[in-house]
């Protein structure tokens, strides 16, 4: 057991997550979830593991990530029981693939080609990118990459595990915005939106964009919510929650208030306009969470976000139950 929490502080944490009285509100079990990432004890993947019996997939989803943040290889078996299940929802499915690939081991592979002929696009696409960000680490430019770091001790720009690294020039943090010019990033707006490139090229492009942060690298990623595919939006929406740009919100409210548009692509859009915390942002998030027409994941995606905005506006450090020291909307998928 990790050495941070007494075993009263852990029990306590398992009743918050699965809602042992069936009264916890539904942003109180998300701090106690990434109170238990943040723990990355066996004992805390247990506890996450016996939570997929939830009817929640906002909740079933976010479990699946951290799952995969806390690479451990032991988490494997529960999510590919996650990912083999047809009847669970694809967002779920989904989000177990990509944490396959974060985890990062050989013997996902097998598993993960299974499902690259999935009925559900996300499904299929998501593990297409898995199985490319697992040949990546065991590639010489992966490993290379993971040498430079232990040895030099770089700390990363963002301590999430991506489903696929920025350019190598990039791996490590942000350039100065004088070293970055229009045209680089036009070029990584190009391989962006280029669907002749496999996915994992274009996430790739994603999230250099994303470490570069500036107005025009927000605005190359913001045109890629013109794209047909719900994984490749839901993902931009995502990097926006870890940039937490104000220059981001106008696209991320368009997101949020298209009917149309996927519910999983809507809800991170949400939970990264709650991270972002501006005063604009409230009224929104509020209104599609109390909306009777809005789906399920929405709304409850609203009530996280309405409990991240309160935390950007109230001058705390620590989110997640005093125990991890970031934003949850840092690391929420």
């Amino acid at each position: 057991m990790s050495a941070s929490v007494t075993p009263e502080q852990l029990k306590a944490l398992e009743d918050s997550l699965l809602n042992t009285t069936g009264n916890v509100p539904l942003h109180i079990r998300f701090r106690a979830l990434f109170t238990l990432k943040a723990l990355k004890s066996e004992e805390a993947i247990k506890i996450i593991s016996r939570c997929f019996q939830d009817p929640s997939a906002l909740l079933k989803h976010e479990l699946a990530y951290c799952l995969g943040q806390m690479k451990k290889t032991s988490a494997l078996p529960v999510l590919e029981t996650v990912l083999k299940d047809v009847n669970e929802d694809p967002m779920v499915r989904h989000e177990a693939a990509e944490a396959m690939g974060a985890i990062s081991s050989a013997d996902s592979i097998p598993t993960l080609k299974q499902f690259l002929s999935d009925p559900e696009r996300a499904v299929r696409e998501t593990c297409e990118i898995a199985i490319d960000r697992i040949e990546w680490e065991q590639s010489e430019e992966g490993k290379r990459a993971l040498d430079t770091q232990k040895v030099e001790r770089h700390i990363p720009l963002y301590t999430s595990i991506d489903p696929a690294p920025p350019t190598s020039k990039l791996l490590f943090g942000a350039p100065k915005p004088e070293d970055v010019s229009q045209e680089s990033i036009d070029i990584l707006k190009s391989q962006l939106l280029d669907k002749e490139r496999p996915l994992f090229e274009r996430y790739r492009a994603m999230f250099t964009l994303r470490n570069i942060g500036s107005p025009a690298a927000v605005d190359a990623l913001a045109s890629g919510f013109s794209d047909d595919s719900a994984l490749f939006k839901h993902e931009i929406a995502f990097v926006f929650g870890q940039l937490l740009s104000p220059h981001s919100v106008p696209a991320l409210l368009n997101v949020l208030r298209d009917v149309n548009e996927s519910d999983m692509v809507r809800h991170e859009a949400a939970e990264a306009l709650g991270g972002i915390g501006t005063p604009e942002v409230f009224p929104h998030i509020t209104e599609w969470m109390n909306r009777e027409d809005a789906p399920q994941v929405v709304r409850e995606s609203c009530q996280v976000a309405i409990d991240m905005w309160e935390h950007e506006n109230s001058g705390a450090f620590q989110y997640a139950n005093g125990l991890e020291a970031t934003p949850a909307q840092v690391a929420v998928a």
